[in-house]
């Protein structure tokens, strides 16, 4: 007797737990590099990209 194969979820698409844990931890180190940024350069981002 074979083992049955695990059926595959479906993934889920839009304001899962998951997706916004991983939101907010990005959201966190886009901020910690801007201020990171601005403290060396001394020059804010959109400066320091030549955005500005």
């Amino acid at each position: 007797m074979t083992k049955a194969q695990p059926q595959a979820q479906p993934r889920e698409w839009g304001f899962t737990p998951a997706a916004e844990s991983l939101n907010g931890r990005l959201a966190m180190l886009g901020f910690l590099f801007a201020v990171v940024i601005e403290r060396l350069s001394g020059e804010g981002v959109l400066h320091f990209l030549n955005l500005v």
